[in-house]
């Protein structure tokens, strides 16, 4: 991948989707985590343990190639996506489980990509191995534009709501460009890719979108934040993974699967929401 891209590109789309975030965030989103904290619990919980399980299980399963399997581990490990509250459902309980999450994977994210690094021991061109004090640096970027949306909210809500909307095209262009960079830079590889890791995204995101609802639910936890839940567990920040793949640990083949996740989990979320909200029934 370009150069560019990887030391300024990515870095800066990182930054942007997190500050987004931070916009629509107030100290009050926070103070949720008390209010609901069955339904927060449950999420986390989910996000946090039951994924990285599930995908390591499913990678085994498969018997995808080391690097690969490594790079789904990688994503299993990031938190959800700032594009996760564009679907119907408890918005606010779902950035504030966004915030959390990325606050909590700062020390999640290296255990596991460190115990899957160690486990299915990729072959490479070097060493890999994802350092607390690289990861910090990356962390920064998400969490340092996140305070600084929150205090342009305090500044001014009102402006904080006009950039909004701009941000979030932005988000999303950036989230585009960073996927394709990914691609094209392993263009040769990608029929090979798709086929290694296509299908395992499939279930993944599947399994996600699936548990992050019907495990609240069955925690009775209200439907409306089983909603949120679910699209908090099955769509991940694909740009962070994308970011610690290449920026921090060197490897393109790595961010492969945080890629084709990127591009399959949408539709996927889709036509989740399309299931969860068909009868246009107000949640509860």
């Amino acid at each position: 991948m370009d150069s560019a891209l990887t030391s300024v590109g990515l870095p800066v789309a990182l930054a942007v989707v997190m500050f987004g975030l931070g916009l629509s965030l107030t100290a009050a989103d926070f103070a949720r985590v008390a209010r609901e904290p069955r339904a927060v619990a449950v999420a986390l919980a989910t996000q946090l343990v039951l994924l990285p399980a599930a995908c390591f299980g499913l990678v085994l399963a498969v018997d995808l190639d080391p690097v690969l399997a490594v790079g789904m581990m990688l994503l299993a490990a990031s938190p959800g996506g700032t594009t996760a509250n564009l679907f119907r459902g408890d918005v606010a309980l779902n950035i504030t489980l966004t915030a959390v999450n990325s606050v909590i994977a700062s020390v999640t994210l290296p255990l596991i990509v460190n115990f899957a690094l160690d486990h299915f021991e990729p072959a490479t061109e070097g060493a890999l191995g994802l350092e607390f004090g690289k990861v910090a640096q990356v962390f920064a970027l998400v969490l340092v534009p996140v305070v600084l949306g929150m205090l342009v909210r305090r500044w001014s809500a009102a402006f904080a709501d006009r950039a909004d909307r701009p941000v979030r095209i932005v988000s999303v262009v950036v989230l585009v460009v960073v996927i394709a960079g990914t691609i094209i830079s392993e263009l040769e590889n990608t029929a090979a890719y798709l086929a290694a890791v296509g299908l395992v995204s499939v279930l993944f995101c599947a399994f996600s979108l699936a548990a992050g609802y019907l495990l609240p639910r069955l925690a009775k936890v209200g439907r409306r934040q089983a909603v949120a839940s679910a699209f908090e567990v099955g769509v991940h920040n694909s740009t962070l993974a994308i970011t610690v793949a290449i920026s921090v640990l060197g490897s393109e083949r790595l961010a492969v699967p945080a890629a084709v996740y990127a591009v399959v989990m949408f539709p996927l979320a889709a036509a989740a929401g399309f299931l969860l909200t068909r009868n246009r029934a107000p949640l509860d």
